[in-house]
């Protein structure tokens, strides 16, 4: 919308660079072109103001496929006014001196001129068309469809509008038929998971199979080593037995060799000590024999007396000292052999 100011009656308009201008000042054509600025008097001025940038329009309509499935389509078609005059002359893009902003709406007119043009190709395109194919190539048909018959329309050049480009953006069936037609797929993706599933089950099993061999071989081999650590013991336990048996046999062959030559050297001893006893004893009997009676007695008494417990006092009766006194006298008297 161009910017206009007001000035002691007269305005002011100054346009944008995408936007033509055109003046006229009683029925002659005083300023045209994009961009401009200029004085006018309100009074005696008509003015026109057409875009000339690109402009896109949003398009969605309904169709129907060959078996008679509605599909709702989506697109875009990108336009510009290539001759403003002609579309000035065709079309109300005149806007207010006061204000600058559009007396009509010339923009919806264009817009409907384009989605009605393009509707009618589109459905004529899609009537001849599947569902199924229509999703998967409708998309490419139905915008080359719509861009040779925008091209071929001839209200569009009389109208100064150019079709700089039409993107078809999606063609979406019933919100049914397209849970329907998503169902096989949906299907078949669950099938592949399921069997990628059940693989890594099967995989998960052989592995477990696998750990579970792997336990019982280490098992096995775990109880063959410990039949052979037993066995091991075993012998390890007999030569030990063995070694001790042989050490015990030496050390009681040694004890009783060492007990015998004791025993000998006891026997021995014995029997040299039995000799000197001997050998003392008739040596005793000897001198025994061979002294008197008397010194016999005496040495009997003072064996006697060196056994007897000490005495410290003696009485003796009259009687008993005058019978030792006699015995003592006639041992004294008795000739010596």
């Amino acid at each position: 919308m161009a910017d206009i100011t007001r000035r002691l009656g007269w305005c002011h308009l100054r346009s944008a660079p995408t936007a033509h201008i055109r003046h006229h000042r009683r029925g002659r054509l005083a300023h045209d072109g994009p961009g401009l600025s200029f004085w006018y008097r309100p009074l005696t001025a008509a003015l026109s103001e057409v875009p000339v940038n690109d402009r896109e329009l949003a398009m969605a309509f309904h169709a129907r496929t060959s078996d008679f499935q509605d599909v709702t389509v989506q697109a875009t078609v990108t336009y510009r006014i290539s001759d403003p005059a002609e579309a000035a002359a065709r079309l109300d893009f005149s806007i207010d001196p006061d204000t600058g902003a559009w007396r009509g709406a010339p923009l919806e007119q264009i817009a409907t001129l384009l989605t009605e043009t393009a509707q009618q190709h589109t459905l004529d395109v899609l009537a001849r068309t599947a569902l199924a194919e229509a999703l998967v190539d409708g998309a490419a048909a139905v915008r080359d469809r719509v861009a040779t018959g925008l091209a071929a329309e001839p209200r569009l050049p009389a109208t100064g509008i150019d079709v700089v480009a039409v993107r078809v953006v999606a063609i979406r069936p019933e919100a049914e038929v397209e849970r329907a037609l998503r169902t096989p797929a949906r299907e078949q993706i669950q099938q592949e998971a399921d069997r990628a599933t059940y693989e890594r089950r099967a995989v998960a099993v052989e592995r477990e199979r696998a750990i579970a061999e792997n336990e019982l071989a280490s098992q096995i081999e775990l109880a063959r080593r410990e039949e052979q650590l037993v066995e091991q013991r075993g012998t390890n336990a007999r030569r030990e037995a063995e070694e001790n048996a042989a050490a015990d046999k030496v050390r009681a062959e040694a004890e009783a060799a060492r007990k015998v030559r004791l025993a000998r050297a006891e026997a021995e001893a014995a029997r040299e000590v039995g000799a000197a006893r001997a050998e003392s004893q008739a040596a005793w009997l000897r001198v025994h024999g061979e002294v008197d009676a008397a010194t016999l007695h005496a040495l009997t008494a003072t064996r006697l007396a060196e056994n007897l417990p000490r005495i410290d006092s003696l009485t003796l009766s009259p009687d008993v000292l005058t019978d030792l006194i006699g015995r003592f006298g006639r041992i004294g008297r008795e000739p010596r052999a």
